[in-house]
């Protein structure tokens, strides 16, 4: 999370602002729906926002459901109009290498298999796979192939996310 610093205090910045104003007109609307909420990002690609929801459910998302969620949530957009650029607003799947970033998304993910990328080479290497053991708010521990556990520093890691075979 970024804080910005203002007056002797700490403030969201916009970016996380818009994001958890959106999350929180999003939970309603999912659990209505009986989806459940991966994620929400606010980004900037190619000099243009984007906002975007990614929603699960058991069994997958469907392009229908996608649907019903971005025109409900774009109602209430469009009547809060917090957002002050303009944006495209893109509801979806998290997709199959979808990144774990939550604790609940850890918590669903134990037991599982997944790929931890790390910014710096560890033992000759940046990509490891293995199950899911344990996380903590600051650690994540794998078990490998070999059985062999290791754990990781989540500030070292650039990506963790679900494993998929193609």
């Amino acid at each position: 999370m970024y804080l910005l610093r203002k007056k002797g205090s700490f403030t969201l910045s916009k970016r996380e602002s818009y994001e958890q104003k959106t999350e929180a007109i999003l939970i309603p609307i999912i659990e209505k729906h009986g989806f459940d909420l991966w994620d929400v990002e606010y980004v900037k690609e190619g000099g243009t926002w984007y906002l975007r929801a990614y929603i699960d459910k058991p069994g997958g998302i469907h392009v229908d459901d996608c649907e019903v969620v971005s025109r409900e949530l774009s109602d209430i957009l469009d009547e809060k109009d917090f957002i002050d650029e303009a944006y495209i607003l893109e509801v979806s799947s998290p997709g199959l290498g979808r990144p774990l970033k939550k604790e609940k998304d850890f918590q669903k993910s134990l037991g599982k298999e997944i790929e931890i990328r790390t910014y710096r080479m560890i033992d000759r290497k940046k990509e490891f796979r293995g199950i899911l053991r344990e996380f903590d708010k600051n650690t994540v521990t794998i078990e490998m192939d070999d059985a062999q556990t290791k754990t990781f520093d989540k500030s070292e890691t650039s990506l963790i996310r679900l494993a998929f075979d193609f």
